[in-house]
């Protein structure tokens, strides 16, 4: 066989021009201090209970479901189980979209995998920017909204950490009502958990929430997350989802982390952590360094630094893995910082003046 073969003759013009979406652990990093993927800072505690693994896992496996409902306040038919949420957006698309016919919509600054995720299947998408104050721009989406069968928003944004106004939301239901689904990613949501859609699923059929174990749950490792929405929404999305999307394992530590103690739990997990980022953020207003600390509703804050590129670099080679954001539109100069634990927050702030004494 000859060895001149060119392989990438054969791959997708899509794919062969994709650029892979930039998650914390492709770009890499060598430290200790690991702030960049929005992570729980520590590590929950669970034993395996399950130990069927000659056997297929159940396609949805039913206490996960169950619990999960209960957890979120819907329907067991509402649910839909998958490996991480970023399954769910790909999910959408498969059921939902023609290529080279329908387009997603969505509106960065905002996670990379809306995209990514539509360039991959062949699908065509708008991006119609975030206002200044990164909310949505209504007047520039309803111009858009032809051919557009997903509008993808996130609330809180990553990687601003705001939220998207509510009103706002409600005009877009109301503008995509028999055109487009409209879907709430909500991954962050447990950390401002007043501000969830997912009460408002009776009145709007067209909507979908994205949630997942990864941030308030800690979870980030097991690849579990849920899509909630009505019914028909549902079994669409049970004809193009893998037979069995979670493993056996998977599935017996998510049931065992929806438990009521388990949820107890996370819950105060979530007022610890907001908490240390309020404290995090009155260390770093202290910093001459620090330009901007935008509000937060999430486990993360986006900070704007003097002298970004240098400070960023410098982090990373003492260990500090933060997560930049500059090339992001509207976000020049601008740095995500997960909340870490209270010695990972305090390496932050002592990295920062020690860069601000290199730099005198």
């Amino acid at each position: 066989m000859s060895s001149s073969i060119n392989i990438n003759q054969l791959v997708r013009k899509n794919v062969r021009e994709l650029t892979p979406y930039q998650s914390a652990r492709r770009i890499g990093g060598k430290g200790n201090v690991w702030l960049n993927a929005n992570e729980y800072p520590t590590a929950p505690h669970f034993e395996l209970t399950q130990q069927t693994l000659n056997r297929y896992p159940e396609p949805q496996p039913e206490q996960v479901i169950n619990r999960y409902a209960a957890y979120a306040g819907v329907q067991s038919s509402q649910l839909i189980v998958s490996r991480g949420a970023d399954e769910g957006i790909e999910l959408l698309m498969r059921a939902f979209c023609e290529p080279g016919q329908d387009s997603i919509l969505y509106c960065p600054p905002t996670y990379g995998m809306y995209l990514v995720s539509a360039q991959t299947l062949g699908i065509d998408y708008k991006a119609i920017a975030q206002t200044d104050d990164w909310q949505l721009d209504l007047t520039a989406i309803e111009r858009n909204l032809e051919t557009v069968k997903l509008i993808y928003i996130c609330s809180p944004n990553n990687p601003t950490g705001n939220l998207l106004n509510q009103n706002d939301i409600r005009t877009l239901l109301d503008m995509a009502a028999g055109k487009a689904l409209v879907i709430v990613d909500e991954a962050y949501i447990e950390f401002s958990i007043d501000n969830s859609v997912v009460s408002w699923l009776e009145q709007y059929p067209h909507l979908v929430i994205l949630r997942t174990l990864s941030k308030a749950f800690g979870l980030a490792g097991l690849r579990c997350g849920f899509t909630i929405a009505n019914t028909p929404v549902i079994e669409a999305l049970q004809k193009v989802i893998a037979p069995y999307p979670l493993a056996v394992p998977v599935a017996d530590i998510a049931s065992q982390a929806l438990s009521p103690e388990n949820i107890k739990t996370m819950q105060l997990q979530v007022l610890n952590l907001n908490q240390q980022k309020a404290h995090f953020i009155d260390e770093l207003n202290r910093l001459e360094q620090v330009e901007s600390i935008y509000p937060s509703f999430a486990n993360y804050i986006l900070v704007k630094f003097k002298n970004c590129k240098m400070l960023f670099e410098y982090m990373w080679n003492h260990g500090i893995i933060l997560r930049d954001q500059s090339k992001q539109p509207s976000l020049a100069g601008c740095v995500r910082i997960s909340i870490g634990t209270p010695a990972e927050c305090h390496a932050v702030i002592e990295a920062i003046k020690h860069f601000a004494i290199k730099e005198c």
